[in-house]
């Protein structure tokens, strides 16, 4: 058996597998990433959904530096190739209205693969495609080594590491190594959550997806042959398009199903490189929740597996054969799947759109009535001491669960909230870090923390907690009991562009971000309960500086006319603070 030996290893290369490992490797250590496709990136590339499920501060505030840097390569990338008719700032190749920036999947594994080149060429990481994890070596309540096995060929190789962070999409190593987990809803009794049902229920995990992507060629004929068991499907479901219309506005908001996740709007470029609209499909309607496929032996995932393929694949059929026409016919026979939009032969994403995972019993878990905004009367969410990251997003998204129609909890509005340290880490297991969809959160705050740029942050912070923990010569679990350690990495972090307080209007490269940040999160500096503002550029009071200097410690008065932002700045070096960023 092959034996590699690293200081963190990264099992599966998804969104926030993938941003551990760029975070990591940019801190020096020596890292590799387990990943069972071809490509990393997850819910970005692999699963298909590249239309970015993000929040409405996203273009200034709210995402870390590297994923700022991965938006801001995308477009770049489709500068760079392709000839614009106009461009702008914040371009969006498909001009989908779900997401402020909808691509191909194949270049989000592009650009990845670009930010990942320099740590590869220097040595520091090593990534291991099509493999997964099936033993993990324990040592009292440390991880000592994991095996991988390729899919294909069936090789093994053990990998030992000083730290592991499970980023893998249904937390595959806590089952392995023994560490305690939840998955499905959770009861009232557990959670004492307002929204959870009477009883839990392991099995009533939320519906994955096996996301394609069509380009719509008017006067051309591309029906795929009628899959097995479409119309049995199709009436399960049922399929539909919920009062929507194909490209005319309609439905619930307004507008069209086919701009929903659309990936390219061919009226954007020039030439005959895009000639016509790329949409990725990823609905309600290929939606499958007939059966979880965690904890189930290899030959049932694999039959679940190949059975939600068909429902999606049924799901076209009927697009292209039995759904309304906006002229008053059936079908859309126009629609012409585009495998190579996905890299693969059947169309459909190389690995289904997750949206729940095995949840560690970690130090804290996030709850219901910590980021709800009925529950939170403020502007933001509660306040975690040990905050490693931010996250968003509009409601509780909740899909339909594995036998059952309940979907406790969703639809309710969240304020923007904190991820505590707490609920990356297991009392179980001392050099294990959650960073993924794992964490310490129930099945209802999931659908919050389940989206794009939470788990690329979760990650990231999990990255970085690992190589900050091995600079330190401790256990990550120390810098969760240690204040000390938790302040040095939580600066760390923001030297790094990892924002850690929601203030919109102090984003990375504004020269008070570190300073504001940091003394935000150690409660020196309150934000309003009305807004998310900071008002840098306000003169800084007598009773505000007051109050600041106080709670920091420090006797430091303002200067005449100094600005918020400068005082906290002065405010901050006087405790010894570093402030410029990496």
């Amino acid at each position: 058996m092959k034996v590699l030996t690293c200081d963190i290893l990264v099992v599966g290369g998804g969104t926030g597998g993938t941003a551990a490992a760029l975070r990591a490797s940019s801190m020096g250590r020596r890292v590799v990433i387990t990943e069972e496709t071809r490509w990393l990136g997850g819910q970005m590339t692999s699963q298909g959904v590249s239309a970015l499920d993000e929040h409405e501060y996203i273009e200034s505030f709210g995402g870390t530096a590297l994923y700022n840097e991965f938006r801001r390569r995308v477009r770049d990338y489709y500068r760079r190739r392709y000839r614009l008719r106009r461009d702008r700032p914040d371009l969006n190749p498909g001009n989908g209205w779900v997401s402020r920036l909808c691509f191909e999947p194949r270049v989000g594994v592009a650009v990845l693969e670009e930010m990942l080149r320099p740590a590869r060429e220097a040595g520091l990481l090593t990534v291991l495609y099509e493999v997964a994890p099936v033993a993990v070596e324990r040592e009292g309540d440390r991880i000592r080594s994991v095996t991988v096995e390729h899919l294909r060929t069936g090789e093994k190789t053990r990998i030992e590491a000083a730290v592991v962070i499970d980023a893998t999409e249904l937390g595959d190593l806590l089952p392995l190594a023994g560490v305690p987990y939840r998955t499905g809803m959770e009861s009232y009794a557990e959670t004492h959550e307002p929204s959870a049902p009477p009883e839990g229920n392991p099995e009533a995990v939320q519906a994955f997806t096996f996301p394609f992507a069509v380009e719509y060629r008017p006067g051309e004929r591309h029906v795929i042959p009628k899959p097995e068991g479409y119309e049995a499907f199709r009436d399960r479901q049922p399929f539909s398009l919920h009062g929507y219309k194909m490209f005319a506005p309609g439905g619930p908001i307004g507008l069209p199903f086919w701009t929903y996740r659309r990936l390219i709007d061919a009226s954007q470029f020039e030439g005959d490189d895009f000639p016509h609209d790329i949409a990725m499909i990823n609905w309600p309607a290929n939606d499958y929740a007939f059966a979880s496929i965690i904890d189930k032996p290899r030959a049932e995932r694999a039959r679940i597996l190949d059975e939600a393929k068909r429902l999606s694949l049924s799901f076209l059929y009927w697009l292209q054969t039995e759904a309304p026409r906006d002229d008053g016919g059936r079908g859309y026979p126009e629609l012409k799947l585009r495998p190579d939009v996905m890299g693969t032969e059947d169309g459909l994403s190389m690995y289904p759109y997750i949206r729940e995972s095995r949840r560690i019993q970690a130090y804290e878990t996030v709850r219901e009535q910590d980021i709800v905004a009925a529950y939170n009367p403020g502007s933001r969410a509660r306040l975690w001491p040990d905050s490693v990251g931010l996250g968003l997003y509009l409601y509780i998204d909740i899909h339909r669960s594995v036998g059952t129609d309940l979907t406790p909890g969703a639809g309710q509005k969240v304020r923007p909230f904190q991820i505590p340290l707490g609920a990356l880490l297991s009392p179980a297991v001392a050099n294990l870090i959650a960073g993924a969809k794992n964490l310490g959160v129930t099945h209802i705050t999931n659908g919050a923390f389940r989206l794009h740029p939470v788990e690329w942050n979760v990650g990231e912070s999990a990255g970085a907690l690992a190589a900050f923990a091995l600079d330190q010569g401790v256990a990550p679990d120390a810098v969760y009991h240690n204040r000390d350690l938790l302040r040095r990495f939580q600066l760390t972090l923001l030297r790094h562009g990892i924002p850690l307080y929601w203030f919109t209007d102090v984003p990375q490269g504004h020269p008070a971000f570190v300073a504001v940040q940091y003394l935000a999160v150690t409660g020196v500096i309150q934000g309003e309960a009305t807004d998310l503002l900071f008002r840098p550029d306000e003169p800084v009071t007598g009773v505000v500086a007051g109050e600041w200097a106080k709670r920091a410690g420090v006797d430091l008065t303002p200067e005449p006319g100094e600005t918020r932002a400068g005082f906290a700045r002065r405010l901050a070096a006087a405790l010894g603070l570093p402030l410029d960023g990496v």
